[in-house]
């Protein structure tokens, strides 16, 4: 196909893109986890770029183990389950114009397209359904995949991130305690309705133990010391944490072997962020472990260092949903004037 047939091509499918658009069975939902992406393309393009589509797509944090963010799964596009994995709710699909996958994809994603590139649409097999569409000249499929593999990554866990934020607050966020706490002890979170809190001197603690504390904790602290001390290192914000954790119930332990640890700013303050692994010591009966998150944070204004220790529990479960929860609430700290 030469370039001036392709771009009548392209022209013709944004012409019919509204007229098909009622093509698509509105009635049906999308199904499938937001984390796990179909990834639909010729098999030849996906021999190309399978390894390069997972080292982008299915990037690792680290929980209790190193875990995958998205999990992609490919899926022939002329092959007979098509019909129904295509109603998935993350979608990514490549080819050429003349693709059928492409052109239907095309021409339901009501967007304007202007030629090869990338292309964000929703509802275009089934209701929130989100897809991704790359779209390149015969011979290219395979390097236009490959160069926007890092922008679709970006595209996708921003995606994921406000999907997470948006479940954590569906029962409301708790603006009336924010408030309360920056009247009564001078700094601010901002949780979810659903989470109680407790005070214990200059403790607080925020938890989350819904549906059942055996199958799904999440809990932040917040203490501070005055004056602010001096020359505070990583191993003495552990040494805080583990006094506070004594109020955690049952006793943890910290695997450091994955740690993840440095100075950041925030809120134009000195910060200090600790991310490693918590654990059971081992003459307790059960085991159990997941991540914590800890920040210490000076506010200078109220002569005060802050500790923040963010935790979760939830075993057998995936747990980067829960990682951006609690880092929102972190992220939601506020520490008031002097």
């Amino acid at each position: 196909m030469n370039r001036g047939t392709l771009m009548r091509t392209y022209a013709f499918l944004a012409l019919v893109a509204v007229t098909f658009a009622a093509c698509a069975d509105s009635s049906r939902l999308a199904y499938g986890d937001a984390n796990s992406i179909i990834a639909a393309m010729d098999p030849g393009v996906w021999d190309e770029v399978r390894d390069d589509v997972y080292a982008a797509l299915e990037p690792r944090i680290q929980t209790v183990r190193a875990e995958k963010t998205f999990t992609v799964t490919y899926q022939d596009p002329s092959g007979s389950d098509w019909t129904n994995l295509r109603r998935f709710r993350q979608m990514l699909v490549a080819g050429t114009a003349d693709d059928p996958w492409m052109k239907q994809a095309l021409e339901l994603a009501r967007t304007e397209v202007t030629g090869p590139g990338l292309y964000r649409a929703y509802d275009v097999w089934a209701r929130g359904q989100q897809a991704t569409i790359v779209l390149a000249e015969p011979g290219t499929v395979a390097a236009e995949v490959r160069r926007h593999a890092s922008e679709i990554n970006e595209m996708l866990d921003e995606q994921y991130r406000e999907y997470a934020r948006s479940r954590m607050y569906m029962t409301g966020a708790d603006t009336a305690l924010a408030d309360t706490l920056m009247r009564t002890a001078r700094f601010q979170l901002i949780v979810p309705n659903v989470y109680r809190w407790t005070r214990q001197d200059s403790l607080y603690t925020f938890r989350n133990d819904n549906p059942d504390p055996a199958e799904l904790i999440r809990q932040i602290a917040v203490t501070w010391r005055s004056p602010v001390p001096e020359g505070i290192q990583g191993e003495d914000i552990l040494a805080w944490r583990a006094q506070v954790s004594e109020s955690y119930g049952e006793p943890q332990d910290v695997d450091l072997s994955d740690v993840a640890a440095g100075q950041f700013e925030y809120q134009g303050q000195a910060a200090y962020q600790i991310q490693a692994t918590w654990k059971n010591p081992p003459a307790l009966d059960w085991p159990a472990a997941g991540p914590f998150i800890t920040r210490a944070i000076i506010c200078g204004q109220q002569d005060r260092m802050y500790l923040l220790d963010a935790w979760l529990y939830a075993p057998g479960k995936e747990k980067y949903e829960y990682m951006i929860q609690l880092e929102t609430i972190l992220d939601s700290f506020r520490c008031g004037p002097g």
